[in-house]
Parts: C-alpha cells; sequence; structure tokens
C-alpha cells in the first residue's frame, strides 16, 4: 500500500501539437516530428484513487504533496528545498484602493531562491537526474537560472547558466554561488537559447528551457492545484499572471483540467489575464489580433527581466487557456509596475518583483475599465521577491550625528506630517 501511495501515475508524452505519443522514460525535448511543445500524460483513472482531499490532509506542503499527476517516478529522485505550499493572503488595503472586495495574493516568491520558478526547476531537475542526464543548461531572465542552479547543485549535476549581460546582479552571482557555469550574452533570452541550442548538440547538456522540455510545466501545474485546495477546491473568477514564456499560464490549465478529470473540482473555470510589459508584449498583440501564434517583439524592452520575453515556443498554448476562459491579455508600463510594487510593499508588506507588480497594474486598469467587477474573486500571482531588484525603490538617505538638534527637530517635522 505504502509503494502505491508514493507512485507517480506518469503514463507518457503527447505532442500538444500534432497529436503524436512519445514514451516517458526517455530523454525527449520538444516533439520530434514537429518541434512543438509536448505534454507528460497522466493514468488519471489510477491517480484518483489516491489523490483525493482526505489523503491530502496528512501530507506536507510541498509540491510533490500532488505526486501522483507529478512526473518523477523513484521517490528518491524527488529534488526538495521546500518548494510549494505558498501562502495565499487576503489584500483587504490593497482592494480598497484598487476597487476590489475579494483579493488574492498568490505569494510564490516565498518559495527556495525567491521566485515560482523553484516549482518548475525542481521538477525538471529531479526528472533530468532520473533519466540520467550529464548535465543540464538554460537560458534565463535570471530567476530560472537561480532555480535550476539551486536544483541542480542539490542534485549533483553540472549546471551551465546563458543570461543577457544586462541581467540584474544579483541573479547571476547567486547562480555562481550555487557552482553554476555562469556566461552573460550580448542580446535578450533568445539569444541566450540559441547558445544553449548549440551547447546542447555539442556537448550533451539537457536543455531545461521554458516548455522546450515536458517537466517545468508539471512544476508550475501546482500552483493551480495549490490555489484550488486553498480556496477549499474551487477556482476564483480571475487569476491575473505575468506572462514571459508563459509555463504558469499553461501548467495551471492543466492542472484544472487533471483536477477535474480525478473529481476534486467541477468545471468552472478562472478568466486566465495575461499582463505583459508595454516594451514586450508578444502574447497580448496575438490576442489582439485573434491571431493563434504570436509573431516575435523587435527590440524588447521593460525593467522586468522575467516578461522580457519576445518569443514564446508555447505561445498557441497560452493563447488558447485565454480564449477558452474568456479571459484577456493587457499591457502595463514600466512605471506602473514600479507603483505596483511600492503599492503591495505599503498597502501588504509584501515587496515583490517588478514582474509581481505589474499584476497590481493590470487589475487596477481592469478594474477601471470594468473588465473586473467590484465584487469579483480575483488572485494576483506574485511570481518574485523584490529583493534582487532593490535598484528600483533606491534612493538617498539623510545622515546624522546622534547629537545633533536637527535630528529630533527633523523627526518632529515627520511625525507630525504623518500624524
Amino acid at each position: 500500500m505504502e509503494q502505491v501511495f508514493l507512485a507517480s501515475c506518469l503514463a507518457g508524452l503527447r505532442c500538444t501539437s500534432c497529436g503524436e505519443a512519445y514514451p516517458a522514460d526517455e530523454i525527449h525535448t520538444t516533439c520530434p516530428a514537429c518541434g512543438k511543445v509536448l505534454f507528460a500524460e497522466y493514468d488519471l483513472a489510477r491517480a484518483g484513487q489516491t489523490l483525493t482531499r482526505e489523503a491530502l490532509r496528512s501530507r506536507p506542503w510541498t509540491l510533490w504533496r500532488y505526486h501522483e499527476l507529478m512526473p518523477v517516478r523513484d521517490p528518491a529522485n524527488r529534488l526538495t528545498l521546500g518548494e510549494g505550499g505558498t501562502p495565499l493572503l487576503r489584500a483587504h488595503r490593497l482592494g480598497q484602493v484598487l476597487g476590489l472586495s475579494r483579493l488574492w495574493l498568490k505569494d510564490e516568491s516565498q518559495n527556495p531562491t525567491g521566485s515560482f520558478k523553484a516549482r518548475g526547476l525542481a521538477a525538471a531537475i529531479s526528472r533530468a537526474k532520473e533519466l540520467g542526464a550529464r548535465a543540464v543548461a538554460i537560458p534565463s531572465a535570471g530567476n530560472a537560472a537561480a532555480a535550476m542552479s539551486a536544483y541542480a547543485a542539490r542534485a549533483g549535476l553540472p549546471a551551465y547558466v546563458f543570461m543577457p549581460e544586462d541581467t540584474p546582479a544579483a541573479m547571476p552571482a547567486e547562480c555562481r554561488a550555487y557552482g553554476a557555469h555562469v556566461f552573460l550574452v550580448r542580446g535578450l533570452i533568445n539569444d541566450c537559447g540559441r547558445v544553449v541550442r548549440a551547447g546542447t548538440e555539442r556537448f550533451g547538456w539537457m536543455d531545461v528551457s521554458t516548455l522546450k522540455e515536458p517537466y517545468r510545466a508539471e512544476g508550475k501545474k501546482t500552483m493551480g492545484m495549490e490555489l484550488a485546495e486553498q480556496l477549499g477546491w474551487r477556482l476564483p473568477d480571475a487569476i491575473v499572471y505575468p506572462t514571459g514564456g508563459g509555463t504558469g499560464i499553461v501548467g495551471m490549465w492543466k492542472a484544472f483540467d487533471e483536477l477535474e478529470q480525478i473529481g476534486l473540482i467541477g468545471p468552472h473555470r478562472p478568466r486566465m489575464i495575461v499582463v505583459q510589459a508595454e516594451g514586450c508584449a508578444p502574447i497580448v498583440r496575438a490576442f489582439r489580433a485573434g491571431v493563434r501564434h504570436a509573431d516575435p517583439w523587435p527590440e524588447a524592452r521593460t525593467i522586468a527581466p522575467g516578461i522580457r520575453v519576445p518569443v514564446a515556443i508555447g505561445d498557441y498554448l497560452i493563447l488558447d487557456a485565454v480564449r477558452a476562459s474568456r479571459g484577456t491579455a493587457v499591457t502595463v508600463s514600466d512605471e506602473e509596475m514600479v507603483e505596483g510594487v511600492r503599492l503591495l510593499a505599503r498597502q501588504e508588506g509584501l515587496f515583490v518583483s517588478p514582474e509581481a507588480g505589474a499584476t497590481v497594474a493590470a487589475a487596477r486598469r481592469l478594474r477601471e475599465s470594468g473588465d473586473l467587477g467590484q465584487g469579483d474573486e480575483v488572485v494576483l500571482f506574485l511570481t518574485g521577491s523584490g529583493l534582487k531588484h532593490l535598484e528600483l525603490v533606491a534612493g538617498t538617505y539623510p545622515v546624522r550625528d546622534p547629537d545633533d538638534p536637527a535630528v529630533s527637530e527633523r523627526l518632529a517635522a515627520v511625525i507630525g506630517a504623518t500624524g
């Protein structure tokens, strides 16, 4: 019975475009037939026998609590740094500012390495280890590289990281601390991807790029599983999500389907709302044009590295989820992102990344336009910590001698101004 409890119900891989099926216990990246995204498939009938509400009550709050619908077969290969189980927080004060009375914050900054990327890379590196990978490589805007480097260290695998040269300094430094081989590339994340692909062919690395292997999405989908469980096995009216490569939206949409098929939730789905930067918005442009694939965005610019992704291999999966859910896709400016960061910090005590700040800006815009109603239950996904982006809130501070009478005078003026 214990062996059944521990088992993954992974059945195989299937292409999301051409439908070709492949065995799971071989290293695959994209579909060999058409080059599109592969999804992990599970024996859902078997999973539903043990993945029940009652069973979950006694399981630890990491993403591996959903192991029946996770891809790692041998429990010994499940790497963990305590990822998952992030809080879902009511946002009364921020909700009053935005005009949303049922606002929630899913704080993914509390994951290891400070972002939601820990979920996807925990699953991907665990599976790479299980499949016998000798080394792993990633093109990254920052947080994914940090997560991959941490889990590769945990697994004892060599890690190769390629980042744009203007990546915030904290991120390559973090990767280096984990022992990864770090390279900065003149260009954007897609340029880094070209370097990784060439190295994969020459050196035999396993490429764990966004949606170019089947397992990062499996880790990311646990955000949707947790959300349903934390809300008492129901889903909200809307999810607002900052979108670059889009694995989070794609993974959660997959999770909702799997949860319904095993009887844990019903057919209701939240509106999936994509948020992108004004300076890099290929998914928003494709959504507005009514097309299923997004053309590359030229000269992508934004202060938010996680959503500075000019082209996404899973574009059609993101757009399918948004349209099927009757959701939408919006852009916000860099200035609005920074204001969102400040609002979250001052109203709710959460210091988050600019990508997370973008969700606040988007919610404000959608409330003002009437796309979100005052009573809608809305969840903002706060995907990363602000501690890697101190430059966005840095300032100058007065320095005083402690015996200088001007200090107390200044304090009296501040106290008088703030009450």
